[in-house]
């Protein structure tokens, strides 16, 4: 392209342009030829050839055909961009920063008529390699205006990296959520759940019973099925159903027909009017009482040698959880038991038992080094109330005097100063049990509240089966559960155990979305729900119903804070084998893992194309 006059190899911004073609409009008269035309004088450095010239990101097809009252052909704005042309509501306001002048041109105005159709293709300025380069970044980028500044904004498709962007055009990038297989390790004991599914759940429920046989024989064996990724006709798999049957099934001690033994907090109703007849016979409660030590016995030994994962002992005051060592990253046994009040964790101070508090411990590393000066200073406050008294005013004389910390623990001793000053008659003493009160108010505090979950490992887990067999207020001794010795559930056999199993019933319902009906199958099962069978039953409700379900979970709410992490063995990775355990391995890997829950439960569960969401 050879040099002309106006032309400027180093053009930057179009304002110049705009300038020259404005003086160079009034000093000529001439008219435009045509874009095929060969005359062309009103466009330097314009070869008169095609409208290939044109700059590619000219938005809207070019008017050659239309002719203004002054002769020339009307062009689009090279300037402008999609947006600003083809919609009239938006306004773009351009400003031009000249030395000279500044010119503002809003659409919709005549100005900016007379200045589109004298506006010089951009292109036309450029040299054959300028224009590939521009041509080839216009493929991917659009240039527009920007409302606030005369910037340009380069408007990206394909390129991740943008140039001249301002930070309003910079929308988030969208990320793909990561799929998740499984949900978080919930070890709290749920007392019904009811899952939904556009699918049918039919084949839930109504066994057959060749498959309900074959389903508890493999209970007792611990042989597991292999399914496929996706089953097409879940109600004519036999294989399916009988999983479902052997995911249901719990063992429990003692076993009484006539009366539900869980929940056993709060749950006086439920025995209200039902036949008690250990509740006025000593000999019965004794019977009852020795053949439920046997159990729990039995109970942990197999959970010592790893042949039974984990039970629940539920009592009318508190429930505790004892679980084999490898599980809930832990290295040993471990015991978690809540609520608890002050006095039982007395009376277990005093057997030997030790023990942590996790949630008080945490809450008092979370204070950092604040708090551990705060706690100084309250057991420094406490120890002088204990030994002195509170604050006190000094009698006549107005004056207000703290007791000085004294070593004597006689209580004339430490009230003799007050004689030499003879208001010792003024002065009202406090008594030995309001001290012991005002000392242990905030573990009394504690009581029947998540944080006064109690954390036993290692050994003394065992001496904590013998506290419970050996505690007589593990029993009640008044009202409808007298004399009615704790339940025991447990996933595996144990001895003196019965097999239960949980209630599952299917329905289809219709649910309203948006102004339609929509077809859904909900399952529902009710019972004590342990940890392995909720996840046995999900992992075959995501085969069966290819991968899409949801779930509610309703939690017996003193088990939310069995989820509290709280270990101080931490496990050594795979070196626990729970192979001979009873359960299912994708079971075990879930339940080896901490459970991030703390003290919440899971209340839903979502599958969506084979991946977990979840809500506590």
């Amino acid at each position: 392209m050879s040099k002309q006059s106006g032309y400027s190899p180093n053009f930057k911004r179009p304002a110049e342009i705009m300038r020259m073609r404005r003086k160079r409009a009034r000093s000529e008269a001439g008219v435009f030829s045509s874009p095929g035309g060969q005359g062309s004088t009103g466009s330097p450095g314009q070869s008169g050839a095609s409208p290939a010239c044109v700059r590619p990101f000219s938005p809207g097809p070019l008017l050659n055909t239309q002719t203004r009252s002054g002769g020339g052909v009307k062009r689009r704005n090279p300037f402008a961009n999609i947006e600003n042309t083809f919609s009239p509501k938006k306004k773009k306001l351009l400003i031009y920063n000249d030395e000279e002048a500044v010119g503002q041109i809003e659409k919709g105005t005549e100005e900016e008529e007379v200045m589109k159709n004298r506006a010089l293709p951009f292109s036309a300025m450029l040299t054959e390699v300028e224009q590939k380069e521009h041509q080839h970044i216009s493929s991917k980028k659009s240039l527009t205006f920007s409302e606030d500044d005369s910037l340009f904004e380069e408007e990206e498709e394909d390129v991740k990296t943008p140039l001249l962007k301002s930070p309003q055009a910079i929308a988030p990038a969208s990320i793909a959520p990561p799929t998740c297989t499984q949900y978080p390790t919930d070890w709290s004991l749920k007392t019904r759940v009811l899952f939904t599914s556009p699918l049918s759940l039919s084949w839930a429920e109504h066994p057959k019973a060749q498959e309900e046989a074959q389903g508890l024989s493999q209970h007792c064996r611990a042989q597991f099925s292999t399914l496929p990724h996706s089953i097409q006709d879940p109600r004519s798999s036999s294989e399916l159903r009988c999983a479902f049957q052997q995911s249901l099934v719990y063992w429990q001690h003692p076993s009484l027909p006539w009366l539900s033994l869980f929940p056993r907090i709060n749950a006086e109703r439920s025995f209200t009017g039902k036949c008690t007849p250990w509740a006025q016979d000593a000999a019965l409660q004794k019977s009852l009482m020795s053949e439920w030590s046997v159990s729990l016995s039995s109970l942990y030994s197999l959970l010592k040698t790893r042949l039974c994962p984990y039970f629940y002992l539920c009592s009318y005051q508190f429930t505790v959880l004892f679980r084999a060592a490898g599980l809930g990253d832990s290295g040993s046994i471990t015991a978690l038991i809540s609520p608890t009040t002050r006095g039982l964790r007395e009376s277990m101070k005093a057997e030997g038992i030790e023990f942590s508090l996790p949630l008080v411990d945490e809450r008092r590393k979370q204070q950092g080094h604040q708090g551990a000066e705060e706690e100084q200073m309250e057991k420094v406050q406490e120890r002088s109330e204990l030994k002195e008294g509170d604050d006190c005013q000094a009698g006549a004389e107005g004056k207000s005097c703290r007791y000085d910390d004294d070593d004597d623990d006689d209580d004339d001793g430490s009230f003799s100063w007050l004689q030499e000053m003879g208001v010792q008659d003024k002065i009202k003493k406090p008594d030995s049990i309001s001290i012991a009160l005002r000392k242990e108010g905030h573990t009394v505090s504690l009581d029947h509240k998540p944080e006064s979950v109690v954390c036993v490992e290692g050994a003394h887990t065992f001496t904590l089966i013998n506290f419970l067999i050996n505690c007589k207020s593990l029993v009640a001794t008044a009202g409808s559960q007298a004399g009615l010795p704790p339940t025991i559930l447990a996933p595996v056999s144990f001895r003196g155990a019965a097999m239960h199993a949980l209630k599952a019933r299917s329905v289809n319902v219709k649910s309203q979305v948006g102004s339609t009906y929509q077809n859904i199958s909900s399952l529902e099962i009710t019972g004590p729900i342990l940890p392995s069978s909720l996840h046995a039953v999900t992992t075959l409700l995501r085969p069966a119903q290819k991968g899409n379900f949801s779930g509610t979970l309703y939690t017996h709410a003193p088990t939310a804070v069995m989820n509290t992490h709280a270990n101080k063995q931490q496990s050594t990775g795979g070196s626990v084998d729970l192979c001979g355990c009873g359960l299912h391995p994708t079971s075990i890997q879930q339940l080896k893992q901490a459970s991030s829950l703390g003290k919440t439960a899971l209340t839903h569960i979502n599958m969506n194309n084979y991946s977990y969401t979840w809500k506590n």
